[in-house]
């Protein structure tokens, strides 16, 4: 990236704005991808109003057209849209980061002591708090997303297909459903539309003019792997990244297919972790904020610390080239779409496509909140109701709906609450 001196004046603001907003997420976006979305459209859409909510959810049914992880090439979307190429970099690194700075220190405490830190509970108001976060966002989504009768019929197909997926144990179910939703909306909404129906893409949301030469900064991001490569790390270390590009370039749907791929990768073919330490690895991506690929943070710390014999040094080289081989091509994917998503927004058929697409990401979106609040309202042993998580959620969606206090705020609140409660109960 360029230095600062050398930015043209209007993108220095945009950038500040950006890493602001993406650094606060980055630490305090726990819940998985679906909190993040709705996390994402109450900053971008209602607080700073830099995209129309016809336009954000225009961009999630994009990105979950590709591969890699939704929320951070939503994230990274966002930054295109509001910076270009520079905004591409700072966006998504400034949601990433955070989570790879907590996790590489429990990583440290993993390998030094043996066992992975416990969950605090802090956490019990915090995943409470996202429940209504969620639920908010999915309420909007809804109103925007669906728009006739037609838009009912396919959220409602989408939800029996994802049933009807998960019995049977059909694999990449988002990109089923989503494919038939937008070959559906174009054949309706394709042919009776001329204009965008509202899909024009609103000022403030297309990036400056003169940010196309800033585009030269992403050869220098992309190149961080190999020139790590090239400085003398073992062949384990490259062994190690490639297999970590290789599952961000290929992994579609929700970070949580992860497993599966994690699990075939390193535990059955390479033999370099246990099952337990796999499990271990995943469960700190879920309990830390951003996204849950940096549970390739916490692989690659304890590979390289302890499994290729670097040490704490080795552990941190090893977990920040990890880290950076997974979400790079999340990065260049994003960066070839972001230039042609407003272009095709303009198309009628394209236009009816991610209208399809819309209705459909409703559904998925109301899926994943409803196993979200099953696993928070439920508790995991003896069953029953937890009152407290119930209590939490129902107070955060009324200060939600008839405030406009900063979700930030409320999920610290709940947080402390989480807290308070525990220390009363014992």
């Amino acid at each position: 990236m360029p230095p600062a001196s050398d930015l043209p004046p209007p993108l220095r603001p945009r950038l500040a704005e950006l890493a602001r907003l993406f650094l606060k997420l980055g630490f305090t976006a726990f819940g998985g991808p679906a909190a993040h979305v709705a996390l994402m459209e109450e900053e971008v859409v209602n607080r700073r109003q830099w995209l129309d909510r016809q336009h954000f959810l225009d961009m999630i049914s994009a990105v979950n057209l590709i591969p890699g992880p939704n929320s951070t090439e939503l994230a990274i979307h966002v930054g295109w849209v509001r910076a270009g190429w520079p905004g591409l970099i700072v966006a998504g690194c400034c949601f990433i980061v955070p989570a790879m700075l907590i996790i590489l220190p429990l990583a440290w405490c993993y390998v030094t002591y043996g066992a992975r830190p416990a969950v605090g509970s802090a956490l019990v108001g915090i995943k409470a708090c996202m429940v209504a976060i969620v639920a908010v966002a999915l309420y909007r989504f809804a109103r925007t997303g669906i728009k006739d009768a037609f838009g009912v019929a396919v959220a409602l197909l989408a939800l029996v297909v994802a049933a009807f997926c998960t019995h049977y144990g059909i694999p990449q179910q988002e990109l089923i459903i989503l494919t038939a939703a937008a070959i559906a909306g174009t054949l309706r909404y394709g042919r009776k539309r001329v204009g965008g129906g509202g899909g024009g893409v609103p000022m403030s949301t297309a990036p400056p003019a003169n940010l196309a030469k800033s585009s030269k900064s992403l050869p220098l991001f992309a190149a961080l792997p190999l020139a790590a490569g090239a400085a003398g790390f073992s062949a384990q270390i490259a062994q190690m990244a490639l297999f970590f590009l290789k599952v961000g370039a290929t992994l579609f749907g929700s970070g949580y297919v992860l497993a599966s791929f994690l699990h075939n990768g390193l535990v059955e073919r390479h033999r370099w972790l246990t099952e337990r330490e796999l499990l271990d690895a995943i469960a700190v991506g879920q309990v830390t904020p951003g996204p849950l690929l940096t549970a390739s943070t916490f692989i690659g710390y304890v590979l390289g610390a302890d499994k290729f014999g670097g040490g704490v040094g080795g552990g941190l080289l090893a977990g920040v080239i990890a880290t950076a081989a997974i979400f790079l091509p999340s990065f260049l994917l994003v960066g070839l779409l972001g230039p042609f998503l407003p272009r095709l927004r303009q198309s009628p058929k394209v236009r009816g496509a991610l209208d399809g697409m819309n209705a459909a990401v409703v559904s998925l979106i109301a899926i994943v909140t409803l196993w979200f609040a099953g696993s928070v309202f439920l508790r995991p042993t003896g069953g029953g109701i937890d009152w407290l998580s119930v209590g939490i959620a129902v107070t955060s969606l009324a200060v939600l709906l008839w405030t406009k206090v900063n979700a930030t705020w409320l999920i610290l609140a709940a947080g402390a609450i989480g807290i308070l409660a525990a220390r009363i109960v014992a």
